[in-house]
């Protein structure tokens, strides 16, 4: 790794707040771009947007995605203007680039009539995994909560007193969410048994395996792919589309957009609006009934 892009590690690490698993992929995504610029005998510091498009000519070749390639190119440009601020280079060789267009994917949220045959069944209090994983939709589908900031949680992420959860979102950016009495009973359940792990090696962590581990991000996914298999018939079933159902409900039953803004922990309202189409069935039920011309 050139000194210059260690240098920018640091600066993500230490002045943007970045996650590591979000400086691995800036990093990643730069080491790529440099390997294809060794084959021409290019440095970094030395390219012109032509050798930029020529790689994403490569890619789109290489039957890369779209939205794949304008990541790369999202982390090339950010480099690139590190480089600029200090003085590395004197002109950004992206600054004039355009991403390229994507095709827009509607993610279907499952209905409520899904989520309460998913939680209507009676849960062993008594098995640590049945509790836990249990624990975990509910938190999902309650809270709104990412995969990654659901696996970080700590112990102490919970006030019991005011039944609050502390999560640190993107860029170590904390947010309080309230707990549902519902979730919150789930949770004192789990408490109970995991506390009577044999081993538990990670101390701090809220979710752990049957080993007392952290738990991993594709053992969430299974998890809540293999828990609405028996009740949907939806193609993708994730902890993605969880959250994406959290939102979905909450602006069908009258929750207005900056709330559900700030309980999803987005910077920008533009981010949270692309769960409003979601809505668009409950909002033309309204706009029928309500309408004058509509009525009979």
């Amino acid at each position: 790794m050139t000194t210059n892009l260690q240098a920018y590690q640091h600066y993500l690490v230490k002045e943007k707040n970045y996650s590591p698993l979000t400086v691995r992929a800036y990093v990643d995504d730069i080491l790529s771009f440099q390997n294809y610029l060794l084959e021409h005998s290019i440095a970094l510091e030395e390219v012109v947007y032509s050798n930029v498009r020529n790689w994403i000519v490569l890619l789109m070749e290489q039957k890369i995605s779209p939205t794949s390639i304008n990541r790369k190119i999202s982390s090339l440009k950010s480099y690139y203007k590190f480089l600029l601020k200090i003085k590395q280079i004197s002109v950004n060789p992206l600054l004039k680039h355009k991403s390229l267009k994507t095709a827009k994917k509607i993610q279907i949220p499952f209905s409520e009539i899904e989520l309460k045959e998913v939680l209507l069944d009676d849960v062993d209090l008594n098995d640590f995994e049945t509790v836990r994983n249990r624990f975990i939709v509910e938190l999902f589908y309650t809270t709104g909560i990412r995969r990654a900031e659901l696996i970080n949680l700590k112990l102490n992420s919970v006030d019991e007193i005011k039944k609050t959860l502390k999560v640190l979102g993107k860029r170590n950016k904390e947010r309080v969410l309230p707990i549902l009495d519902s979730t919150f009973v789930l949770y004192h359940q789990y408490k109970i048994q995991r506390f009577k792990l044999e081993c538990i090696e990670d101390k701090d962590v809220l979710i752990l395996s049957k080993k007392g581990c952290k738990i991993s991000e594709s053992f969430v996914y299974r998890l809540i792919n293999d828990y609405f298999s028996n009740v949907s018939k939806k193609e993708k079933k994730s902890p993605h589309v969880l959250r994406h159902t959290f939102a979905t409900h909450l602006l069908n039953n009258g929750a207005d957009l900056n709330s559900v803004k700030e309980l999803l922990g987005h910077v920008s309202l533009s981010s949270t609006q692309i769960y409003t189409h979601s809505s668009l069935s409950e909002l033309k039920k309204v706009y029928q009934d309500a309408h004058p011309r509509n009525k009979k």
